[in-house]
Parts: C-alpha cells; structure tokens; sequence
C-alpha cells in the first residue's frame, strides 16, 4: 500500500536539515576588513591580540615557533598586570602556509574577534596578504620575520621588528666577498615566494657591484622536491658557492641532491633557513654552510641569556630566531598599548610608531619612518649539526 505522506515527510526533513546546516556556517571570510572599526574586544576583563602562523603545511616550525614566543611575552605581562588593568589573551589562527588563508584568518581576527593588534607571519609573501585586511580596517600589525620590504609599504598601520631584504642581502654578498672571498656564485631562487625573490635580487646586485659574478640563476616553485636538473646546470658553470635564499624546507633536499650530483661548494642563505629541522633535511650535506640570520644563542648578552633559560623550561626547547623576534614583537606591541591613550588601533599605530632603543632580544630595536626595524645582522655556519655565531654586521 502506498503511503503519501512518506515523501512528503522526508522532503519537509531535507529542508530542515539545510536550512541547519545553512545556519551553522561561519561568516564568510570575504567580509570587508574596512567593516571593523578597529577596536578591541568588547570584554572589557581581557585585551585580545591575534597571531596567525603557519601551524600545519611546510614551513610549520614558523608558527609553531611564533606560538610560543609570543605565548611567553603574554604570560610575563599578566604577570605583572596586563595592560591598563586588564588580562591579554592570544587569538591564534593557521594559515597553513596559504597566503589566502593568511588573508583570511586576518578578516576573522578583525571582524569577528575585533583583536587589538596582529602578530605575524612569517613568510612575506603571507604577510602581505594579511596586511591589506589590517591597514584596510585600521589594525595595527607587526610582523616578526617577514624581511621583504613590500610587507610595510601597505601601509601606516603595518610594522615589522626584523631588518630588510634589502640589507639581508647586502650582508651576505659582502660576507660572500670580504670573509669567504668568493669571485664566483650561483643562485637557486624560489620563483614564487617574494621573499627569495627579493633577496636574490638585492644579493645578486650587490655581489656584482662588489667585482664578483653570478654565473647562474635557477629557479624552482614552492612545493618541488626534484632539484637535479637546476643543480646540474648549475654545476656546469663551475661556482664557488650555492646562494640558496629559500626556506629550510627546500634548503636540506637542495644540499643532499647537490653533494649527490657532485656539486661540493659551500651552501649560502638567508635567515628562512632557520629551523632544527634543517640539520634533519640537510643532515651532512649542509655542514659549511652559511646564512644570515637575527640574533644567535651564543650571544652573551644577559637579556638574551635570560630569554633562552625561560623558553627551555617553558617549552623543552632552544628557542630559534622566530620565537625570538615573535618574542620581541609581543613585548612590542604590549609595551605600545601601555603607552598609548588608549587602546584604539590609530592610538597603538601611534604609539608604535614612536619606538625607539627598544630592547629586544633579537636585537636593540629602532622603527625608520617606513616602520621597519633598523638593527644588526648575524652570520651562522652549520657545523657539527648545529650554528656556529661567526660574526655580525651592524646597518
């Protein structure tokens, strides 16, 4: 016997159960940043600040380093009180090491969490894209790694506590010529990241305004894990050295399939290839290497001392020069909103806009008029599994 009122039943469910579904979908990302006046957090108990890293994906040692930097810089000040009677706490968001859901986590923390300020990221390429969110919306954001100069030149609400591409490069190339000597090297970039572009760039300019010569330059896309044939054609011009300005993700397989192919020379970068997990993707192959980074755990200074002893007991771990700079970035903004009237995103901008002599652990930090950190650059070498500090080179 047919029974009508069956289909009529299930299509009457099908429509609850889309119209639930419907109604439990999170707001779109798309929203405008320029929606969100800029403002904290209407709890008024606790002051929110947002991070976004990379916790997952390539390069996850990045936000996962990030995390804990800045984690440690929060607790100390609600040690002491928070900032303006109230509590911090961190919003934090993976951007998987996508530039669109870099951009997309940042709609959220302005949006939505209605966040202070923004810490991050690390990769400039992700960087950039969160910055369009932030200056749109009128909050602040500083990134701690991100040295491609384009990143603040968003805006006046954008800031970053590391130095530059531009001066990055300039120290390699001249530790490249003065220290190693070198006359002739190739480069292997990645062609989609702005921050290996962008090194490459100024580092290739100035070692040949230096007398030396690039004799190659290949490149590759983020992802690839085959490097032979760049390497081969690059062993053909018979270099000195190997300027890799990529992260410690590429580097490692690039140094292994290099020394399988042959090539023996010395490995040269930027400070993407800071991470533990270098020494672990590189193993032998990256010993007498070198690459510019931050700052250096055999630096003696007792700030800095300090700083490493509370992260090992904290975390079981030496902190990298991420977590440092995420570390600095922090303490940066924290000390910013103290400083500041009150805790509007123009009054913080303002405020940090007047840093001067901060002490940071990576290094003493003074913001130029296009809110990047003017500071000193450390040479490490890989030897023996681990840096080795070589020497510094101040702006």
């Amino acid at each position: 016997m047919r029974r009508p009122f069956v289909p009529m039943l299930l299509a009457a469910l099908t429509v609850l159960v889309a119209a639930c579904e419907k109604k439990a979908q999170p707001a779109p990302t798309s929203e405008p940043a320029a929606a969100s006046t800029g403002a904290p957090s209407a709890n008024t108990d606790t002051v929110l600040i947002g991070q976004v890293g990379s916790l997952t994906g390539s390069e996850a040692t990045f936000g996962v380093s990030a995390r804990n930097g800045i984690a440690m810089a929060v607790a100390e000040a609600n040690a002491t009180g928070g900032v303006k009677g109230r509590k911090l706490e961190v919003r934090v968001y993976d951007s998987q090491g996508r530039p669109e859901e870099a951009a997309q986590a940042a709609t959220r923390l302005i949006t939505q969490d209605k966040v202070a300020v923004i810490l991050g990221e690390a990769a400039s390429t992700n960087s950039m894209a969160m910055a369009d969110k932030a200056q749109a919306a009128g909050v602040p954001m500083i990134t701690p790694s991100s040295t491609n100069p384009a990143v603040t030149r968003k805006g006046d609400y954008i800031f970053r506590v590391c130095f530059i591409d531009p001066f990055q490069g300039y120290v390699m190339a001249k530790f490249a010529r003065d220290h190693l000597k070198l006359g002739r090297v190739a480069v292997l970039q990645d062609n989609k990241s702005a921050y290996s572009v962008g090194l490459t760039d100024v580092f290739s300019r100035k070692f040949s305004e230096m007398g030396g010569a690039i004799v190659a330059n290949e490149s590759y896309s983020k992802g690839d894990t085959d490097f032979r044939s760049q390497l081969t054609a690059i062993k053909e011009t018979k270099p000195e050295a190997l300027f890799v300005p990529g992260y410690y993700t590429d580097v490692g397989v690039v140094a292994r399939q290099a020394r399988e192919l042959g090539l023996m020379v010395p490995l040269l970068g930027g400070d993407g290839w800071e991470s533990d997990k270098l020494f672990e993707l590189g193993g032998a192959a990256i010993e007498g290497s070198y690459y510019s980074n931050h700052y250096s755990v055999d630096n003696p200074d007792s700030r800095v001392q300090d700083f490493i002893t509370k992260y090992k007991a904290t975390n079981g771990a030496v902190p990298d020069s991420v977590a440092a700079l995420a570390y600095d970035a922090a303490r940066l903004a924290i000390d910013a909103m103290k400083r500041a009237p009150n805790l509007s995103g123009a009054a913080i901008r303002d405020a940090l806009a007047s840093t001067q002599d901060f002490p940071g652990v990576a290094g003493t930090i003074d913001l130029d008029k296009n809110r990047d950190a003017v500071k000193e650059a450390v040479i490490l070498k890989v030897e023996g599994g681990k840096t080795k500090f070589i020497t510094t080179v101040k702006p």
